[in-house]
Formats: C-alpha cells, structure tokens, sequence
C-alpha cells in the first residue's frame, strides 16, 4: 500500500471526558491511514479505540490534536462544511440492535444519509438506491417494508452496513463491526466488508478486540493500551513480531486450533506498571513503532 497517499491522518489526538481531572481517554495519539487499506485498531475494553473512532468522524468533540483528511483539517469545522465531510467519512456501531431505530422501516433506515445529502432525483431514484444496497449487503429487497425487530442480529448488521454506505463515502469506521454477532455469522461480515471495500475503493478503520481477525482483514495494525498507540506496523510484522510487551501479551492469549498446543503453551502477562505519559513512538524496523522512553518519533 507503499504508493498509494494518506486519506487520513492523526496528530497527537486527545479526548479528555474529565476536563483534565484524570487520565485522557485518548492520549495524544498519532498514526495514517493510506487511501485503500483497511488500518486495525486493536486493545482490550475501556482502552479508547472506540472514542478514537467517534472522534475521527466528528462524532465526539476532540479535547486537543488534528485530524487531516484528504489534507483538510477537520478538526473546527462546521455546518454546511462538517455535513459534506460526513459524507465522506461514515460509521459502523458496533449493536446492530441499539444501533437501529426499532420505529423505521428498513427502507428508511438505510435511506437516511441519501435523504440527508440530497443524494436521489426523486422516490423512485431513491427506492432504487436502497434497494441496490439491500441487495449488495445480501439481504432481499423485498424485505424493506420490515422493521429492525423482525431481523437477525447479523442480518441487523448488514442493514448498519448498508446505510453507512448509502451515501458513497470514502472512509468507513467499523467500531467492533462483529463482536455481537455469533462467530458463525462473524466471517460472513468480514467478508461482505472486504468485498464492499474492493467494489467501492474504501477505507476502512477496523476496530477491535480480537487481535486475530484484525490481522485477517487489517494491511497495518495499531495495538492500544490505556489511552496510547503502543505499536504498530504492517499486520503480519505486529502479529510475528510484536515488539510491545502489551503486544506480546495480546498474542499469547490467542486460542489455538490444536488442543496440545493449547494446553502446554506459554500466555504473557502484562502487568502494565511502566508509565506511558512520556513514551514517544521509535521506528524499530522500517514501518514498524514501539511505544518506549528510549526513542522520539
């Protein structure tokens, strides 16, 4: 993804819900984002991925920091010039049941960002684009006159997939996209996701806590640990090497496929005493960050 340029890009990001009373949430955090490939946030619970996601599409207000996207900094903007970047930049939450309003029809839920942009010449413009979505989600066109109540949870989840398609973004946050679906439906997801990435040329954020499948469908990964960015690098150098004990840790709790493997290899704790607040990212080897007090970005 060497060639391809930076859609978007974070700058010593920071969300503080304690006015500076406590720990920032997010904590001066910088990373890219190449136009085209998929970048993995992952880190257990509480530890600030999913406020980086809502901070990035302008969801939640940002304490300190910028975010450039496409060279634009997004950070102050407002009205007409805050709608057109939403646009651009959409989300994926992570219940498919809390997400949906239980009082719509399928159609109108899916609709609303074509409505909200002025994105259909007239209704039957309109009931054509829904209706192609539906059916590029993999779900029936048939069934939009439905409410959310009489689907499935991953049949939910395609209908949240579709609208945060509808109005032709660019970049995607998916926040834990998968982590309330049943893992048989988990994979079917994932891969309707890559599929709609490579249809429509996006950008996607993935989010979340299964370190596994973030490598699976993640070209570059960053690992997050109390508000910090503590590596990160191409996906198969994280997962191979990890540098980071937080890393370290996250990898040897992975289950394995074999059962004798399972039973007799070592899982890394991770006590987390070191402090982070004046840890700077070093490059340890070409594209791949460690969070250390050694080093300076």
């Amino acid at each position: 993804m060497s060639e391809h340029a930076k859609l978007l890009e974070v700058k010593d990001l920071t969300h503080d819900y304690t006015s500076g009373k406590g720990r920032p949430a997010v904590n001066r955090i910088s990373f890219f984002i190449r136009e085209g490939e998929t970048f993995g946030l992952v880190g257990e619970s509480g530890c600030g991925k999913t406020t980086t996601g809502r901070m990035l599409v302008r969801l939640l207000d940002i304490t300190s920091g910028t975010v450039l996207f496409d060279g634009q900094d997004v950070t102050r903007l407002q009205g007409r010039a805050l709608l057109a970047f939403r646009r651009q930049a959409q989300i994926i939450f992570q219940d498919p049941y809390a997400s949906l309003d239980p009082r719509k029809k399928v159609k109108d839920i899916i609709a609303e960002g074509i409505d909200i942009h002025h994105l259909a010449r007239n209704k039957a413009d309109r009931d054509a684009q829904v209706a192609q979505l539906m059916t590029s989600v993999g779900l029936r066109p048939e069934h939009l006159t439905r409410y959310p109540h009489e689907f499935s949870g991953g049949q939910r989840q395609r209908i949240g997939i579709a609208r945060a398609l509808a109005t032709r973004p660019r970049f995607v946050v998916c926040d834990e996209p998968i982590s309330a679906l049943d893992v048989s439906i988990q994979a079917q997801v994932v891969n309707l996701l890559k599929a709609e990435q490579r249809r429509r040329a996006l950008t996607y954020l993935f989010i979340a806590h299964d370190l596994s499948m973030v490598k699976y469908i993640s070209d570059r990964i960053a690992v997050m640990y109390q508000g910090r960015i503590v590596e990160t690098g191409p996906s198969e150098k994280v997962y191979n090497n990890p540098l980071h004990p937080y890393t370290q840790s996250l990898i040897s709790a992975i289950p394995l496929p074999d059962p004798e493997s399972e039973r007799t290899r070592r899982r890394i704790p991770y006590a987390g005493h070191e402090s982070l607040d004046h840890a700077l990212l070093r490059e340890a080897e070409p594209d791949h960050f460690v969070l250390s007090e050694e080093g300076g970005r």
